[in-house]
């Protein structure tokens, strides 16, 4: 079997995407049946990692739409010798659906997040995102939020939640060398990973912000970090500043991914009181490294702590609700949470092997 995939990113980049199509692509190469993988993505902007063998990365298709379009045009005979086409993302489903007509091929659509929930803007890509042969969403609520708008059936979208690598997780010291890079040494910490976007806001940083001086005046040890990077930083540190918390709060900027590890371990509870979290990674990662977690139980990230069996949910609107779970996840014991396991990269490739049947068979 082969499959060709149309992706935004995934091997030269980082963030939630780039790392599930990164374990998506190689599961296909783990199935048995599956011979080879073609994947053209959109955009590169980092140094390649080690990919699966038997993995073809049009890397050209990364130079721009002009470089993306002709990527296509050059691998259709590839395209007409393959068994299935993976179409990453819904920006993209006009191309795969065309594609998948043309070759009279099965088109397998991702169902993030924020792009599933509400039709695009684009005519035709609204109007595509709704054909294509079957789905899988990475939570109940991104596959809820879809269908609602979509009409799409049910049976045609099957859950394929996040994986995760527990080998690469797991609970430790904290490390001592980055407790001083960051001044934490002595101190409790709470913990966000996340990209800072002006137009979204809604990883929780706010929210977390706001019941800062009350959890200071309760334990003036306490420091939160927030990792992750982009053009909403300048405001966060503005409210840091007006909230009279300068020296509680550190920006990390980017954290390499050799270090994500080591700043989990340095947390005693990692917290993010989402709106916008089609299922959450983040909170997998915690988890395997031994850290509390509190979710939001409004968005995707319920999933992640499977309606809170593996973690606290609460309401991001609830300040009140959100206090009382950062002092119940700072007195909780550390340990990997019974459960996680349900998540484990072993399991996802037999959800994917399931899939890949069921779409050819289709």
């Amino acid at each position: 079997m082969r499959i060709y995939a149309l992706i935004t990113d995934a091997y030269g980049r980082h963030g939630g995407i780039a790392a599930y199509n990164k374990d998506l692509l190689t599961a296909f190469l783990q199935l048995p049946e599956v011979t080879d993988v073609t994947a053209a993505p959109r955009l590169i902007s980092h140094a390649l990692e080690t990919m699966p063998v038997g993995l073809t990365y049009r890397t050209k298709a990364a130079s721009g739409v002009a470089g993306f379009l002709k990527t296509i045009a050059r691998d259709l005979g590839r395209i007409a010798r393959c068994d299935m086409i993976y179409c990453g993302h819904l920006n993209l489903a006009p191309l795969a659906w065309a594609l998948g007509r043309m070759f009279r091929l099965p088109v397998l659509g991702a169902l993030y997040g924020i792009e599933a929930w509400q039709p695009s803007q684009r005519r035709m890509t609204a109007w595509a995102s709704k054909r294509l042969d079957h789905y899988y969403a990475i939570s109940d609520f991104t596959r809820d939020r879809f269908i609602g708008w979509s009409g799409v059936a049910q049976e045609r979208i099957t859950l394929l939640p996040n994986a995760i690598h527990l080998q690469d997780y797991a609970p430790g010291e904290k490390s001592e060398a980055m407790a001083q890079r960051y001044g934490l040494q002595g101190r409790k910490v709470l913990l966000t990973f996340g990209r800072l976007v002006s137009q979204q806001r809604a990883k929780g940083f706010d929210e977390v912000l706001n019941i800062l001086p009350t959890l200071i005046e309760r334990d003036p040890k306490i420091a939160y970090v927030i990792a992750g990077d982009g053009d909403d930083r300048s405001r966060l540190k503005a409210r840091v500043t007006a909230l009279g918390v300068d020296g509680h709060v550190v920006f990390t900027g980017f954290v390499d991914e050799a270090e994500k590890a080591d700043l989990y371990r340095l947390a005693d509870l990692y917290v993010m009181p989402s709106r916008g979290e089609g299922f959450g990674f983040v909170f997998l990662e915690a988890m395997a490294s031994g850290v509390p977690v509190v979710a939001s139980s409004t968005d995707g990230s319920r999933d992640a702590v499977r309606d809170g069996a593996l973690g606290q949910m609460v309401d991001p609107d609830d300040p009140h609700a959100l206090l009382d779970a950062v002092a119940k996840g700072l007195a909780a014991p550390r340990g990997v949470p019974d459960g996680l396991d349900y998540f484990a990269f072993g399991r996802f490739v037999e959800r994917v092997g399931s899939i890949v049947d069921k779409v050819v068979k289709r």
